[in-house]
């Protein structure tokens, strides 16, 4: 069976990343934008990051420019602006195409395991990923961090073993 661990997704600042690394964690995927009217839940993600990444928790940031281009800025601009305007200092993956043909194989592989019309629709769509590297959840970009929905998906998930 696929999971999660099997795939490799790049850093922001090129290196590999694979999600294997992050076997035995909570991770909650989120496709981001600098430019999108959801933009300010950068601040909340690193909130929920500094809250429970000790719990077991990994936000991952995955930028794309996929809708609206609202991603238009190079790798480096990217981590520029999430730093200094959101102090971001949760993981970060190098821009990805994250629906249609030319998706990150991770996006293809979520569509698989949860139909297309689980792919995200907008920037700021959240996966969740279990501790052995199953999905354990996706919410619409209309979910905030902080909102007792995702807080509570989180609290299972960590829970599960």
């Amino acid at each position: 069976m696929t999971t999660a661990h099997d795939f490799t997704l790049k850093t922001i600042d090129g290196k590999d990343l694979p999600l294997k690394s992050f076997a035995g964690k909570a991770v909650l995927v989120v496709n981001t934008a600098s430019e999108c009217g959801y933009t300010p839940q950068y601040a909340g993600l690193q909130k929920l990051w500094q809250e429970r990444r000790a719990d077991g928790l990994v936000v991952l940031g995955v930028p794309s420019n996929d809708f609206g281009a609202q991603e238009p800025g190079s790798d480096e601009a990217i981590q520029q602006f999430c730093t200094t305007r959101f102090k971001v200092d949760f993981p970060m993956t190098a821009k990805q195409a994250v629906i249609g043909g030319k998706a990150h194989p991770f996006y293809r592989w979520i569509a698989e395991e949860l139909g297309e019309g689980a792919a995200p629709r907008w920037n700021f769509h959240k996966y969740l990923i279990g501790r052995d590297g199953t999905l354990t959840g996706a919410f619409p970009s209309s979910v905030a961090p902080q909102s007792k929905e995702l807080t509570a998906a989180i609290d299972e998930t960590l829970a599960a073993q």
